[in-house]
């Protein structure tokens, strides 16, 4: 059986290499990409079964990326779990509302992945 494959969009060493060891170890294929502006067009080729994404970039308005991926027929569908190291609100909501399925603060998501990934993939 082929494992799913996960994108998974990061800048920082950590926890994004970390990220990519826990997907591993549950199953899945890890694409890393460390340029989000690449996201569309990569997800659109590559057809991942997730996108999991850091809010933080210091090149990319990541929340516009997001945008566009949702506003992509190709890749509308994919689920995009996406999180920061910023406890605020506002940074929060403006990932849900630019198409987010769930945001977590980097440490919930390396805590709790496979249940972060169960929930996002059944919305």
């Amino acid at each position: 059986m082929t494992q799913p494959l996960a994108f998974l969009v990061y800048e920082q060493l950590m926890p994004g290499s970390q990220l990519t060891n826990r997907l591993k170890d549950l199953g899945y294929r890890v694409h890393t990409l460390s340029d989000a502006a690449a996201l569309v067009g990569e997800a659109e080729k590559e057809k991942p079964l997730v996108v999991i994404v850091d809010l933080a970039s210091s090149t990319t308005d990541v929340n516009a990326v997001i945008q566009r991926l949702k506003a992509n027929s190709a890749t509308a569908h994919l689920p995009v779990l996406a999180f920061t190291t910023k406890s605020d609100q506002a940074v929060s909501d403006a990932a849900v509302a630019a198409g987010a399925t769930l945001v977590a603060g980097s440490e919930a998501i390396l805590a709790q992945l496979p249940q972060l990934l169960d929930q996002v993939l059944d919305s």
